[in-house]
């Protein structure tokens, strides 16, 4: 049997991945089954429970594979980039519709018709992919529509196969949001969550933590001791960590020092960060 990443992999001792059999040990293996978030944003869990750990997160309209569905969770998989975790069954919906667009804003309201004097009804994040089927415009607002009636503003959506060109504008659009511990969207986000929610957004499918990231993200490089070197979109990591260059000085990061998503200088954060954590650890060209 060979070592599989649970993360990117669903096998436990009980049950697994059926295209896994021959290569994990199980109990059973199951054939997952296509569902969608249908939520703004999942919590995926290290455990069925609502005390676990939040290691990552999906977006609504994110594709998922359900292996289990049990006491109130599913043990899913995502499509996209292989996250294995527990979310709450009521968060999935089915994958039916065909989806045409991309929230392409850090964040946006969806309204119950296509008034933005209307309540809200909800918020989506950017990289949310929708299903639009109309337009509508009121007082000089244009709005895209969804098949239950409600409505985004229809500048807040991109084409889904329209891709960003600079996925580093798409991460400095970021600039400010709140830092969370395995978060994925523009409501609260971590390191490698900025890096893949950016790079998605640019048409690149990237793994999701930091060290997937460092072990594989494009390609690697050294810049010894001249960091001038350094160049827009070079990644820089840490134990733990990674940041992205947006020039050959400055860099942009969420991190759990200004609890933000910030920009800083990259001298000063080596020598902020390494108390802690030591000096850089790798450099990559993604």
């Amino acid at each position: 049997m060979t070592s599989r990443d649970p993360r990117l992999h669903a096998f436990r001792a009980d049950l697994a991945d059926i295209r896994l059999e021959g290569q994990v040990e199980a109990q059973r293996f199951v054939a997952g089954q296509p569902a969608r978030i249908s939520v703004a944003v999942a919590d995926v869990r290290s455990a069925p429970r609502e005390d676990a750990g939040i290691n990552t997160q999906f977006l609504f309209g994110d594709d998922v594979l359900v292996f289990e569905r049990k006491e109130g969770f599913a043990w899913v998989q995502a499509k996209r980039d292989c996250y294995v975790g527990y979310v709450r069954e009521a968060e999935l919906g089915s994958d039916d519709a065909q989806q045409t667009h991309l929230v392409c804003v850090p964040r946006t309201f969806l309204y119950p018709g296509p008034d933005l004097r209307f309540p809200r009804a909800g918020c989506l994040s950017l990289g949310s992919a929708l299903t639009i089927v109309g337009a509508a415009q009121t007082r000089g607002t244009d709005y895209a529509l969804l098949a239950d009636g409600s409505a985004v503003i229809a500048r807040h959506l991109t084409p889904i196969d329209e891709v960003a060109p600079d996925y580093v504008a798409v991460a400095e659009t970021l600039l400010g949001t709140p830092y969370l511990w395995g978060g994925m969207s523009g409501f609260g986000i971590d390191c490698s969550g900025l890096v893949q929610l950016a790079m998605r957004m640019s048409g690149h499918n990237v793994l999701r933590d930091s060290d997937m990231q460092a072990a594989g993200l494009g390609e690697m490089f050294d810049p010894g001791a001249d960091y001038a070197k350094l160049k827009r979109g070079d990644l820089v990591f840490w134990k733990g960590h990674v940041a992205i260059m947006s020039n050959a000085k400055d860099m942009i990061h969420a991190n759990g020092h200004t609890m933000t998503v910030a920009r800083e200088g990259l001298a000063e954060a080596i020598a902020r960060i390494g108390y802690l954590y030591g000096t850089p650890t790798g450099f990559r060209k993604p």
